[in-house]
């Protein structure tokens, strides 16, 4: 009794040390990139990937934390995310007298922008991959800028050597002020070309380092329900008809004293029509 119940303690031992080597070996396996578009060491080309992907998820902002895990995991960096809920419909049920249930419809969404170490990229693709509801799409992209990295090279060896010209130029023959200044501005010019392409290709070098992943990521639509109070209309705080009438009663007294005191305040105005009219009947008006 006792040596089977050793036996099956070292196998489960054994079986529980091999579903472990199992599991690292696809965690090893995982931080590998097989991507086709990787350049080798000995390769002259040079690759700029990028990918875009667009999937459903179950929750959005738990994606989203796991997502900023597995970039930071393999090196990378979130270079943007928009996280945000979109209202699709929002309305109010009066439920009784005192309370409205609101009902909410809206959906979740994020784009977010990942920059990651070329060579892992295809593993971060991978580990993103088990977050997938349902896939819309995936695109990815390798751009071969060797020739432009080579042609902005050569472009800098040819703006070196005409500054190199220009320079003794200067020194040697230039004698007149507006040659030395054609000259400088040209050498400026040169200067100005060489850096352009310099920074250029700076720019280009970190978009191989550095592969650039865009993600589009929403959930089902979901509704929200919340009993709140019973927001009280305009009527509620009218007062009651008496007292609305005796407003209405010194509102209109008001108005007739001041009808008053404006007749009062164009006398002069009446006196002159009241002249008038009796100079009109006197002297224009025959009998």
């Amino acid at each position: 009794m006792v040596l089977t119940f050793t036996s099956l303690l070292i196998s489960c031992k054994k079986s529980e040390s091999l579903e472990e080597q199992s599991t690292n070996d696809v965690v090893a396996e995982a931080a590998v990139s097989s991507s086709a578009a990787v350049e080798k060491q000995d390769s002259t080309r040079k690759f700029v990937r990028t990918a875009d992907i667009k999937f459903r998820v179950k929750y959005v902002p738990q994606t989203t934390y796991t997502i900023e895990n597995i970039t930071h995991k393999f090196d990378g960096f979130v270079a943007y995310t928009n996280l945000q809920s979109n209202i699709i419909d929002q309305f109010e049920t009066k439920i009784s007298q005192d309370s409205t249930l609101e009902t909410t419809r809206y959906n979740i969404e994020n784009n977010i922008t990942i920059r990651v170490p070329n060579k892992r990229l295809d593993t971060v693709i991978k580990c993103i991959a088990k977050q997938i509801d349902f896939l819309d799409y995936r695109v990815i992209k390798a751009d071969d800028v060797s020739i432009k990295m080579l042609s902005n090279q050569l472009a800098q060896k040819r703006s070196a050597t005409q500054e190199k010209r220009v320079e003794k130029a200067i020194d040697t023959k230039g004698k007149k002020i507006n040659d030395v200044i054609d000259a400088e501005n040209n050498l400026a010019n040169q200067k100005e070309q060489k850096d352009l392409a310099k920074l250029e290709n700076l720019s280009i070098q970190d978009q191989i380092n550095f592969s650039t992943l865009t993600i589009q990521i929403y959930q089902r639509e979901s509704v929200k329900q919340e009993m709140i109070a019973n927001t009280r209309d305009y009527n509620y705080y009218k007062p009651n008809i008496g007292i609305r009438l005796l407003d209405s009663l010194k509102v209109g007294w008001n108005v007739f004293m001041d009808i008053i005191v404006f007749l009062f305040q164009i006398w002069w105005l009446l006196l002159i029509g009241w002249g008038g009219f009796f100079i009109y009947k006197k002297y224009y008006i025959k009998e």
